[in-house]
């Protein structure tokens, strides 16, 4: 039980540590995520049918918004796609610019500000099912949503191949859900582990 409770104050001191660190680590800590992402992206599966891969970024967007919160999250990812764009190569594949990928990078920023937002609100951050169904909502429908908009344009005006919405979601959504379902699944235990049972602002 001491055990317990003097772990549970030390991830409590870690969370009020990084809610009043100053501006310089903020942004170190923002940079930092946005690498692990970086990297993340590089544990890739291609699919031969789309030019979406299979890759470990969400994984990476979910413990941004867990880890930095609901604003400092958002601009983690927000570094991530912007120095991507730019031609860093992290990206999957090692790649950069933009690419059909290009809109699930919004839906990466959206979501980490959702699910940061709603983490730093919970009164339960030890709650499975509720980590679990923020983050399912935050990966398949937030994520989802601007990527498929950007991969029907990139299809249309890129490849001069003009998609209707079911194919669209055949290359877009449909091989990725249940890897995301997994994923998500494995940011919700780390999540219910490393976070405070407190609010680490009170």
């Amino acid at each position: 039980m001491q055990i317990s409770v003097a772990l549970n104050q030390t991830k409590l001191e870690a969370f009020r540590w990084r809610e009043q660190a100053r501006l310089p680590s903020k942004i170190t800590m923002a940079a930092l995520m946005a690498a692990v992402v970086g990297l993340l992206a590089q544990v890739k599966v291609p699919l031969p049918f789309t030019p979406v891969p299979i890759t470990g970024q969400t994984f990476g967007v979910l413990l941004a918004g867990v880890l930095l919160g609901k604003k400092w999250g958002g601009v983690s990812l927000g570094i991530y796609a912007v120095l991507g764009i730019v031609g860093l190569p992290w990206f999957n594949g090692s790649t950069s610019g933009l690419t059909a990928t290009a809109g699930y990078l919004v839906g990466f920023v959206l979501a980490s500000l959702f699910l940061g937002y709603f983490i730093d609100k919970l009164p339960d951050k030890n709650n499975f099912n509720r980590m679990f169904g923020l983050m399912l909502f935050a990966a398949v429908i937030i994520v989802y949503v601007p990527g498929l908009l950007w991969l029907g344009l990139w299809l249309n005006l890129v490849k001069g191949t003009p998609a209707d919405v079911l194919s669209i979601l055949s290359l877009g959504a449909v091989p990725f859900i249940a890897g995301d379902i997994l994923k998500t699944g494995l940011a919700a235990v780390v999540a219910v582990k490393i976070l405070p049972r407190k609010s680490s602002a009170k």
